[in-house]
């Protein structure tokens, strides 16, 4: 039977005022409804605002060691249910059990570095150019937070965004993907269970059309943070900049993993399977172009097809799966435009291209793992971001080229090389425009207590993860005690005294 979630709103589960609702289904069997969703609009999102700015007169006030005390509490429950949150996540996203798995301990894993934080909550000291004075900064909250999620990662992103907001004393509204409500209404129910109080967490379900702008336009929320296409992203740049609000954007990518010709093929395989079809693909940093070095291109595409022709697709939840759905019939609809795209322009299709429809996948949204060779630079199929199980193969002559290629596109994401050479390692670290390198590693596997995020049209600057992220839900205050009992002037008492 079909769940029914609701809004949150100052401590109370509620429907949308409108008292419209959606359905969510399961990528890997469409017929079936997973649940019932309240449908929201500007009103619902206006009394989520004013309840989250209420609140935060307190919450700011609470010892920071303290929230994030809280905040551990979230992360042992999450460790409590964490299968059980993954079962689900396979369900409403499609991720297979053992990706899943892997999204809810991100999600703990955020928990409680959030809680380490809750001690090292620092601001710094510095020496004053005069005497009898002392100058230091501290952190404070910005006030209410409004988030706006994608998908993909349904446990793991959002509590990139709630948790360390949470954490430095902000309260927060936000706004999960339309595909995947269950799973953040049960981080709401972990994070009610754990004591956070009433006002300082509010979830509003419903289309970015309504609720997603409403958020960027309600004057009460001073930070938005999003995550999800370049195209969205500069829209919410231009609204929020109307009203000055400090936006955090992580956006697309068009990852590549360059092969060179002294690689650990086999290595480099396996990091092209798992970057380019784990998830199905559907990860901003999944492997999407192969850049590869002629001398070692021919044994390195036999490999690669071959192994990808063996990935078992079939049910998320399954142990065995290697390969489950994608996420809906639009987003399939789109990556098999891009493989007719590929055709038209000239490469190479060596296997895939096409819906995976066999036994009991036949109700859902599988698409094979697809493969192209002769991929031109500057083509579609290299450029533009996909979002799907399509890998595409450009060979090159050298590591110059390698890295002219590689950073020939708009976004600058992630990025990764297998080399046994260390001097070619370093010079990818320092040549390639990307936010995040590997180096023989896949472009997918960031780990949370390190900054993400990319450059160019992956993003405008800021980092989640990491320390970095409290920067974005934080600003400085900078203070000078000046105890010297007379007036001091900064930049005109410069003499020394005798």
């Amino acid at each position: 039977m079909a769940e029914t979630i609701k809004n949150f709103i100052n401590g109370k589960w509620v429907d949308a005022k409108s008292g419209d609702t959606f359905e969510t289904r399961m990528p890997a069997k469409w017929n079936e409804v997973l649940a019932v969703v309240a449908k929201s609009d500007k009103e619902d999102v206006d009394e989520a605002v004013k309840a989250a700015k209420k609140a935060f007169k307190k919450w700011k006030k609470v010892p920071v060691a303290k929230r994030g005390e809280l905040l551990g509490k979230v992360g042992d429950i999450m460790v409590e249910r964490k299968e059980e949150l993954a079962q689900l996540m396979a369900k409403e996203m499609g991720k297979i059990i053992s990706e899943s798995r892997g999204d809810v301990q991100e999600g703990i894993d955020t928990a409680y570095y959030a809680f380490g934080e809750g001690r090292r909550f620092f601001g710094k000291t510095s020496p004053s150019e005069l005497p009898n004075k002392i100058n230091m900064t501290f952190l404070r909250p910005i006030g209410v937070a409004g988030m706006i999620c994608p998908w993909n990662f349904p446990v793991a992103i959002p509590t990139w965004k709630m948790f360390p907001a949470l954490l430095s004393g902000n309260t927060l509204v936000i706004k999960p993907a339309s595909d995947t409500p269950l799973m953040v209404a049960k981080l709401f129910d972990i994070m009610i269970e754990a004591g956070i109080p009433d006002g300082v967490i509010n979830l509003v379900n419903g289309p970015g059309s309504a609720v997603g702008n409403a958020i960027l336009e309600n004057p009460d929320i001073g930070v938005i943070s999003f995550t999800g296409s370049s195209e969205v992203g500069k829209h919410i740049a231009s609204v929020a900049g109307q009203s000055l609000k400090k936006v955090s954007l992580e956006l697309g990518g068009k990852n590549a993993q360059i092969v060179m010709d002294d690689a650990d093929i086999d290595l480099a395989v396996d990091g092209a399977l798992f970057g380019a079809f784990g998830t199905a693909g559907q990860r901003c940093t999944a492997t999407s172009r192969i850049i590869i070095h002629e001398a070692v291109h021919d044994e390195f595409v036999e490999k690669l097809k071959n192994r990808a022709e063996k990935m078992k697709i079939g049910m998320p939840w399954n142990e065995d799966t290697d390969l489950g759905p994608v996420i809906n019939e639009s987003a399939l609809k789109k990556i098999h435009s891009y493989t007719e795209i590929g055709k038209k322009e000239g490469a190479t299709l060596i296997t895939g291209g096409e819906q995976y429809k066999e036994g009991e996948c036949a109700g859902g949204w599988f698409y094979r793992p697809t493969i192209f060779t002769n991929v031109k630079p500057f083509s579609r199929l290299e450029q533009e971001e996909i979002f799907g199980p399509v890998l595409s193969i450009i060979k090159v002559k050298s590591f110059d080229e390698a890295i002219e290629v590689i950073n020939d596109v708009q976004y600058g994401l992630s990025s990764c090389i297998y080399t046994k050479n260390i001097n070619n390692a370093m010079h990818a670290v320092e040549d390639i425009d990307s936010g995040i390198t590997y180096i023989n590693g896949p472009t997918i596997g960031a780990e949370c207590h390190m900054p993400f995020g990319g450059v160019k049209s992956t993003g405008n600057g800021h980092r989640e993860g990491g320390w970095t992220v409290y920067e974005i839900y934080t600003e400085q205050k900078t203070v000078y005690i000046d105890y010297s009992g007379k007036l001091q002037k900064a930049q005109i008492d410069t003499s020394i005294e005798k």
